[in-house]
This record gives C-alpha cells, structure tokens and sequence, in this order.
C-alpha cells in the first residue's frame, strides 16, 4: 500500500486520521504542507489541481477555517468566480485545503485501485483500508 496524508501536523482532524490509519495498520508517508513541497511551500499546483479535478473545488477548500475568513472580499469573490485563482490561494494558503487529503494506491488484495479522500470520516477510512 502506497499512501500519503497531507495535511498539518498539529491539527485536530489530523491527529484522528493518524490514529485511525495506525489502528487500522495502513502504513503511509506524511507530507506536512508546513515543512514540504514546492520549494517549502507546502504544495505544488499540479496535486491541488489534480485534486479539485476529482472532487470538485467545494470539497477541497475548506470555507470554514480562520484563513479563508481572514481573505478579503476581493479574493474571496475572484476565487468563487474563477476555480484556477481558488487553486492559486489553495498553494499559497495551505491551511484552506481540507484535511486531510488521502492519496495513493492500496494493497494487492484490491489490485492498486487508487483511493483519493478528502477530509476525515471515520466510517470512510474503515470501508477503505479495512
């Protein structure tokens, strides 16, 4: 099983997909969007793309955390109105991307089947890795 987590290590929501994925003994690489990436930066545009592709922008940015109240009207009405500017706050605010974000390959048993999971729901993670 190839998976990595993305995200932020001192979040709460982290901390219960840690616990899980180690409960439920899925290995995994952490990316910490603090501490990695493009050029340390937390993310290249190329994942937050390829991410809003399969999931849809709203499910992606996280309107309901601090960063995203903190924008100004201006950017918060350019990244409504136009999903490549939402992408482009998303790499240059990290904390507005849901967490966290599951990606990678699981085990033989499921032949490579590529998982993408956005956010943690405690049922999804049992249906997923179990």
């Amino acid at each position: 099983m190839t998976i990595t987590i993305y995200g932020i290590k001192s979040c709460s929501t982290m901390k219960k997909a840690f616990t899980k994925l180690d409960e439920l003994n899925v290995s995994y690489d952490f990316h910490d969007y603090k501490k990695q990436g493009a050029d340390k930066k937390g993310i290249d545009k190329q994942s937050v793309q390829r991410w809003v592709d399969a999931l849809g922008i709203d499910k992606v940015l996280n309107k309901r955390g601090t960063t995203w109240r903190k924008l100004d009207d201006e950017q918060k009405q350019a990244a409504d109105a136009n999903v490549d500017k939402a992408i482009e706050l998303l790499v240059e605010n990290t904390s507005m991307i849901k967490r966290p974000i599951l990606e990678g390959k699981l085990a033989d048993k499921n032949k490579g089947r590529p998982i993408l999971l956005c956010g943690f729901d405690e049922e999804t993670f049992d249906m997923t890795f179990s």
